[in-house]
């Protein structure tokens, strides 16, 4: 049975910036307390994040897997960009109240709304991302179920699970690699329930820069069809 369209643009755009939301789950369960408290207090003072990654996909009907590069925008509390290809093939954008579905080369942009009764299964999703970062060990708790926390010899490897159960039908299980010495997001793997999987090797990552005005509301350029899947 196919997944409907807003789930799978859930699946493969929005999966990625989850894994901002854990980039400093506690590194030892001996002093899970203090670690998290440094953690949180530590960013305050993060406001935007961006990164190349490499972005790699193994389907179950191919024998060998997609690669693709692109580049990551992400601002607090919950805006993010994401453009696959280069030149891209693939924007996705989401301010406060949509998420927009950018393909270039077909003049066509998808337009789903994050706000009301309308947002259904997407905006559940998403709503991971409202609060940017978590603010308290409650807040992640509400969000996250940790499964596994297995250390290398330079990087933690996490396994987690969305609480929501809407969201683990999107994404079930969700792997996170972080640096042990600063906790720095170096990549994170997604796992969709047909067993597909989609993994995001980020690099040459920046904090607190700037980004132009209109990064996160890109105008919608002439020529473009408009679509708007989930109006009546």
């Amino acid at each position: 049975m196919t997944k409907p369209r807003n789930v799978r643009i859930c699946s493969f755009f929005v999966g990625a910036l989850l894994a901002l939301l854990l980039a400093a789950l506690p590194a030892r369960a001996a002093d899970t307390n203090s670690v998290i408290a440094a953690w949180l207090s530590a960013q305050t003072n993060m406001s935007t994040w961006s990164a190349d990654f490499v972005q790699t996909r193994w389907l179950k009907v191919l024998n060998q897997p997609l690669v693709s590069t692109g580049h990551v925008w992400f601002a607090r509390p919950n805006h993010f960009r994401w453009e696959l290809g280069n030149p891209a093939q693939t924007i996705a954008v989401r301010d406060d109240e949509q998420l927009q579905v950018i393909y270039p080369r077909l003049k066509r942009v998808e337009q789903y709304p994050l706000t009301g009764a309308k947002s259904g299964p997407l905006g559940e999703a998403l709503g991971l991302l409202d609060a940017g970062f978590p603010r308290n060990r409650a807040d992640f708790g509400a969000r996250f179920r940790l499964l596994t926390l297995h250390a290398t010899n330079d990087a933690w490897l996490l396994e987690l699970q969305p609480a929501s159960a809407s969201a683990r039908r999107v994404m079930p299980v969700i792997r996170v690699t972080l640096a042990q010495t600063n906790f720095a997001l170096l990549a994170n793997e997604l796992e969709f329930p047909d067993g597909s999987r989609m993994r995001n090797d980020f690099r040459k990552a920046t904090l607190n820069a700037d980004f132009p005005a209109d990064i996160f509301k890109p105008a919608v350029e002439a020529g473009f069809t408009v679509v708007k899947p989930l109006s009546p």
